[in-house]
């Protein structure tokens, strides 16, 4: 599979379409069972508020993992993205209720680069506080 996006119809400043992703409790389980950190922060509250967390927090990756699908969504395969980087800035505290928390995030196209490649600059908020900060993805294109 390749990119179904053309660097030739690429501008700096093109807009990625933005999403949204909730998070549950529920969710956090399903990831920790997927990548095996069963960290007591990611689903004990007593646990996570004992160490000075607000409440029980999602999985610095799986933040990050949601994030880029804005970028893979948007290029049509994950495989274009050549690099990736993110600086945790804040944690996505997840409530224990119905609703859980939500990951909204954007993407712009910040740089055309050599060979194809565009650098993508994402931000990621949750409960409107910023939680990823410097998220950049190198993505080549058709």
């Amino acid at each position: 599979m390749t990119a179904k996006i053309s660097y030739a119809d690429v501008e700096v400043g093109t807009e990625l379409p933005a999403q949204t992703f909730p998070v549950t409790r529920a969710t956090l389980v399903q990831y920790a069972g997927a990548s095996g950190d069963f960290n007591p922060i990611h689903w004990n509250e007593r646990f996570a508020k004992e160490v000075g967390l607000p409440d029980v927090i999602a999985h610095g990756m799986f933040t990050m993992a949601e994030a880029v699908r804005v970028v893979t969504d948007w290029v049509g395969d994950p495989g274009a993205v050549v690099e990736y980087g993110v600086r945790f800035t804040r944690p996505v505290v997840v409530p224990d209720d119905d609703k859980g928390a939500v990951i909204e995030v954007s993407g712009k196209v910040a740089a055309k680069l050599d060979d194809n490649t565009v650098r993508v600059d994402l931000t990621a908020t949750s409960a409107g506080q910023k939680v990823l900060g410097a998220s950049r993805a190198v993505v080549r294109l058709a």
